[in-house]
């Protein structure tokens, strides 16, 4: 029979709710004070330069005069381009791993490998880009330069670091983050619903495709939204390989930069004017993150809650 929680079980249960309460408020207090300190800091260039310092091309120190359009490009074309990469790979692996095509204990030993991708240091990515991966494409890419030049994306030739070699290399590192959320979400599916498609006579590809893929493609959206942000914020592997060039091109070939390396490159050795507006720029991309996650995680909820109530 039932018996009414003990006061010891009570206690523990009122405790672990206030904890987990205090969590909370700790969590959000943090956030807010480091926009407080960022924000304070980056409020004289703020009031400097305004609305214009996010459409400015510039970053010369000598006349004062700054602006991460640029860079602002740099972020959101890699982080786009390697979530295009990523992200499909990430899904494929997530499917062929929960639907299975491999036996139980590969598909363990699969997961776990791509989990220890994660843990790989950013500048050990950044190395493994310079001296492996922009030697291994670099011919292909001068014959498509040669071959295609006149098309935008082939516009320039691949000299060293550039947009590309980046792509490839935040591609691989955004890949467990998308490969893992995606695994959830496609698991989250009820099994009748898979048995509900073979019972309508599809195919093994067709129930995947059109049923629980598009059941899951709540969760699967905010695994891609989160991998976006993960690749938003990358630093030292972006700032090895894409060639921190401040300019403007749909070259994949071209060096280009992000917030993150211009931040990671120029902090150090920045001036009084020159670190308020670096500042600024990195409130700016905390502001994009910050507001890519929140999206992927009520995206997240809303799909966990859907799919439970099916």
């Amino acid at each position: 029979m039932s018996q009414p929680p003990s006061i010891a079980a009570y206690l523990v249960d009122r405790a672990f709710f206030l904890a987990a309460t205090a969590g909370a408020l700790a969590i959000i207090a943090l956030v807010v004070y480091i926009l407080w300190e960022i924000g304070g800091q980056a409020l004289p260039a703020i009031s400097r330069s305004g609305a214009a310092f996010l459409a400015n091309s510039q970053w010369d120190v000598q006349n004062a005069s700054f602006g991460i359009l640029p860079q602002i490009w740099g972020t959101l074309y890699s982080s786009l381009l390697a979530l295009l990469i990523g992200g499909f790979i990430g899904i494929t692996i997530a499917i062929f791993l929960t639907q299975d095509f491999l036996p139980p204990r590969i598909a363990v030993a699969f997961r776990t490998l791509i989990e220890m991708l994660a843990a790989i240091p950013s500048v050990v990515f950044g190395l493994w880009g310079i001296f492996v991966v922009i030697p291994f494409i670099r011919p292909a890419a001068n014959w498509l330069h040669d071959s295609l030049g006149f098309i935008p994306f082939f516009a320039t030739s691949l000299s060293g670091p550039g947009m590309l070699p980046a792509v490839i290399v935040l591609s691989i590192m955004i890949l467990p983050t998308v490969a893992a959320i995606s695994q959830d979400a496609i698991g989250l599916v009820p099994y009748k619903v898979k048995e509900a498609a073979y019972g309508m006579g599809t195919t093994r590809w067709e129930a995947i495709l059109k049923v629980i893929v598009p059941t899951a493609s709540g969760g699967i959206s905010s695994a891609l939204v989160l991998g976006f942000g993960r690749a938003l914020g990358e630093t030292m592997a972006l700032a090895m390989l894409i060639g921190n060039a401040n300019q403007i091109s749909l070259s994949l070939f071209s060096p280009a930069n992000t917030l993150a390396s211009l931040l990671a490159s120029n902090f150090p050795e920045a001036g009084q004017i020159e670190r308020q507006s670096l500042m600024y720029a990195a409130l700016v991309l905390l502001a994009i993150t910050l507001v890519v996650n929140v999206i992927g995680t009520l995206i997240l909820v809303w799909t966990s809650r859907k799919i439970a109530k099916a």
